[in-house]
């Protein structure tokens, strides 16, 4: 028998605290779609742990991340989520101003006082590499291996380093994107993602165009399985009806094929051949997750106008219903009946070496 982490783990503000330090501040994280940030001065601000950072295109056309912090005396720089700036960052208390590239650039009296170093007294940067099309952060002053912590998920995953590439992501094109509020703790989250024992209780339009799923195995159970479309399913769209052609270097054996990875600590990627849906967490408090879903397309689907509501409805139907199931499992987190946690089934073994990764970061 494998047993779940306690209840404690999904309910206690300090727990979360610690993983907030640890995990979310320690390791990369995805944090905005490059093409969300399309000329110089645009910016996006994200949660990362219990800071806020900027992420800022720069008049190199370089993408940058800086803590959202003033350094004169701690004011919050952009309050806003989304913007764009015509020279500086300019904070709204005092009038210190910062290039794109994070130098102080002005402020009043600046000139009297030359003791004021201007990059030390800069904003304070951020780690910052894309792929996939976005750009990933990390707080760290030391980070990880990008290369074997995020890249690798892909390869560990999928048994093939070119199995991702196949798809370009990083050149596909925005369809949609949902925000969904979820009143639930991230692990939740990730548990409910990595295992299929729910799905033929709970994704009826699912299990429709990918059968096997009803069995109660996913994807993720198997190093570089993908899940094999319905006979009757002409793509992965809410009703099985057509798509939109496969993505032009898909492999053949990758068409028809349903792909899952978990990206720890909050990244899912979802490969299907003729689309990508990638979820971003951001987790707000120890009950409650924010997650941005972006629909990807090739450039020429979304150009020629395409109705892509079939194809959005499915994953959109999938989504509501896992945070709906996660949103009723939360509840039960705070319960007597769950202080020493719960039982992991045979199809769910793998999720125990996601519980192992949890507690080993908060060990430090």
């Amino acid at each position: 028998m494998i047993s779940t982490l306690p209840g404690r783990s999904y309910t206690d503000p300090a727990i979360f605290a610690d993983e907030q330090a640890r995990i979310f501040e320690d390791l990369w994280f995805c944090a905005v779609r490059a093409d969300d940030l399309p000329k110089p001065g645009a910016f996006k601000t994200v949660q990362v742990g219990r800071e806020n950072v900027i992420v800022v295109r720069g008049r190199d056309q370089r993408l940058r991340a800086f803590l959202n912090v003033c350094r004169h005396r701690g004011a919050r720089l952009c309050a806003e989520e989304a913007g764009e700036v015509k020279r500086t960052i300019r904070c709204a208390y005092h009038a210190w101003s910062y290039d794109l590239d994070g130098r102080l650039a002005a402020a009043p009296n600046l000139a009297k006082m030359p003791d004021i170093d201007r990059v030390q007294y800069g904003l304070s940067p951020v780690h910052l590499r894309e792929w996939l099309g976005y750009a990933w952060v990390c707080l760290a002053a030391e980070p990880p291996s990008f290369e074997d912590e995020v890249m690798y998920a892909a390869t560990e995953r999928l048994g093939d380093p070119a199995a991702i590439e196949r798809y370009h992501v990083e050149e596909l094109a925005l369809g949609r994107r949902i925000v969904y509020d979820v009143k639930a703790n991230w692990k939740l989250l990730v548990e409910n993602f990595m295992e299929c024992y729910h799905c033929a209780t709970i994704h009826p339009e699912l299990t429709a165009v990918l059968p096997e799923f009803a069995g109660g195995f996913a994807a993720q159970y198997y190093v570089g399985h993908g899940a094999e479309f319905a006979a009757r399913a002409e793509g992965f769209t809410v009703d099985g009806s057509p798509g939109f052609g496969k993505l032009p270097d898909v492999a053949e054996e990758q068409d028809r094929r349903y792909y899952a990875i978990t990206v720890k600590p909050q990244v899912f990627v979802n490969l299907v051949p003729d689309h990508v849906i990638l979820h971003r967490m951001i987790p707000m408090a120890v009950d409650r997750t924010v997650v941005e879903c972006d629909w990807l397309y090739h450039p020429d689907v979304i150009a020629s106008g395409a109705d892509l509501s079939l194809s959005v409805e499915l994953f959109h139907r999938v989504n509501a219903q896992d945070f709906d199931a996660c949103e009723r499992t939360q509840p039960g987190m705070s319960s007597r009946a769950y202080e020493e946690g719960g039982v992991l089934v045979p199809s769910e073994h793998h999720i125990s070496l996601f519980h192992q990764w949890v507690n080993q970061r908060l060990r430090g």
